[in-house]
């Protein structure tokens, strides 16, 4: 099952995906799924109808929570230690854009990177929960592009200002509930060349673990959202490139980049 969320050009709306690559229909749905059972409302709306447009398939009411370093390759290459316990750091909502829409390159940055990353979305309120029940609190997946402000990140003594920037988490194209997620391929192109190629199976902390261990620092809440880390390969975006970002299983997640 894949659930989006999508607009006419009115309110945001849920909806089902049904259908191969290039043929999606969306089977619209009552309500946030998060928070009510998914009852489909008898509409369906194609995909590439004029006027549809899919949205981050989730805005979370309280924070996303990153990951970093937690590909061992990816904190060789930035020259880093890899972490003996998961690095934290948080992004606000207002960082949060859906496909297509541009990623704008602040003007106090010299350095934008793409970071291709698996996304866990929460579902329940959950609080010191163990690692054997972390994924019955999650739920589901989606495609997250970490945006990274690369030198501003280095320069500052903490990563807010580089990694929490507007337009820095670029979310979709939908959610994928209860997908296993030990092993998928994760990539990240721009402008079609393969920049990163990795396998969630290379994290050094596992999905279930990440939840558990963030869930005894906050409490985390419907629609959180959780960014497992990125695998090697990082590297810069300027004006007029596009960056896609693929999870195996999930979707593509394209967006234009943009200096103003």
């Amino acid at each position: 099952m894949r659930i989006a969320r999508f607009t006419t050009g009115s309110d945001p709306r849920y909806a089902l995906v049904e259908g191969e690559p290039g043929r999606e229909e969306l089977v619209v749905i009552t309500g946030d799924p998060i928070y009510t059972p998914v009852q489909p409302t008898g509409e369906r709306v194609r995909l590439d109808d004029d006027g549809v447009r899919l949205l981050a398939p989730v805005i979370p009411r309280s924070k996303i929570i990153g990951v970093g370093r937690n590909y061992a390759d990816h904190a060789q290459e930035l020259g880093n230690e890899v972490p003996s316990a998961p690095l934290l750091f948080l992004k606000p909502n207002t960082s949060v854009i859906g496909p297509d829409d541009p990623i704008v390159l602040p003007d106090w940055t010299e350095r934008v990177d793409h970071e291709a990353e698996l996304a866990v979305v929460i579902g329940k309120v959950t609080k010191d929960v163990t690692p054997e029940r972390a994924l019955d609190h999650v739920f589901g997946f989606t495609v997250a592009n970490d945006v990274t402000a690369r030198d501003v990140q280095k320069s500052d003594a903490q990563w807010t200002r580089g990694k929490g920037f507007d337009t820095s988490c670029p979310l979709g194209p939908w959610v994928v509930p209860g997908l296993d997620v030990d092993d998928l391929r994760v990539q990240a192109r721009v402008n079609g060349e393969t920049r990163q190629d990795g396998r969630t199976s290379q994290m050094i902390f596992d999905t279930a673990y990440l939840v558990s261990y963030a869930s005894e620092v906050f409490t985390l809440l419907p629609g959180d959202v959780i960014l497992t880390g990125t695998p090697a390969g990082v590297g810069p975006v300027d004006h007029r490139d596009v960056v896609e970002v693929e999870v195996e299983e999930i979707g593509v997640l394209r967006n234009p980049v943009v200096r103003r």
